[in-house]
């Protein structure tokens, strides 16, 4: 029942952190604007690849689980 209660735990922090990220995701301008981030646009056609936005998150996630992945031992 223990891992039970972890896990639900865990579920509900994630949640809270997934809902604080959308209500701040809207004040941060600069986020989609990074060097790296590649805009294409034609007549008829934007094309967009987030590159450096996509590192830069990918950096910050990978912080956040091995932190509580140390922690939660």
């Amino acid at each position: 029942m223990g891992d039970i209660g972890r896990l639900l735990i865990g579920m509900g922090v994630l949640l809270i952190v997934v809902g604080v990220v959308f209500l701040v995701a809207g004040r941060v301008t600069w986020l989609g604007r990074l060097p790296g981030d590649i805009l294409i646009e034609r007549e008829n056609v934007r094309i967009f690849i987030p590159i450096g936005t996509m590192l830069i998150l990918s950096l910050l996630l990978t912080v956040i689980v091995n932190l509580i992945a140390r922690f939660w031992r």
